[in-house]
């Protein structure tokens, strides 16, 4: 399973999901330009000292990371407020790539279309959106939790 981030506009969200993926093993693919100067000193800020240990790859725009994409195989899902399924009636796959909208705007039609399948979180009726990293990390704890897919625990449990 991946994460993908369609141009993100704050940093310290970037940070925190990049640290999710870290630490659950999840690939991180971020799709430029990006609404802020992507550099050490502002990831680090939220992704701690995990930024080392994430698998990351940048793309420098939605059609280099389509081309990648296109070769792989999996599925993309975007996770949209403008979804009819919820992502706890979905049914997702070990190659899956979940891919986030821009927190101000979230993704154009064009990378809508694209998406494979539209996942929502449901909400109170009143309510906006959620943060988007902890949509996201909603999402992929349903994910890896269908597919087996959480890291395995090391440590010895007493």
């Amino acid at each position: 399973m991946r994460l993908a981030l369609f141009e993100p506009d704050i940093p310290q969200n970037a940070g925190t999901l990049m640290r999710l993926g870290a630490c659950l093993d999840v690939a991180v693919d971020v799709i430029e330009p990006c609404g802020f100067v992507f550099d050490e000193r502002r990831m680090r800020r939220a992704g701690m000292d995990y930024l080392d240990q994430v698998d990351l790859t940048r793309h420098a725009s939605w059609a280099a990371y389509q081309a990648r994409f296109s070769k792989q195989a999996g599925r993309l899902i975007l996770l949209t407020t403008h979804a009819a399924t919820s992502y706890t009636d979905f049914k997702f796959q070990p190659d899956d790539t979940v891919l986030l909208g821009r927190e101000s705007a979230g993704v154009p039609d064009a990378v809508h279309e694209a998406a494979d399948a539209r996942v929502t979180v449901p909400m109170a009726a009143d309510a906006r959106s959620l943060n988007v990293a902890v949509a996201a990390a909603m999402v992929l704890g349903e994910g890896l939790r269908q597919t087996n897919g959480f890291p395995v625990i090391l440590k010895d449990i007493e």
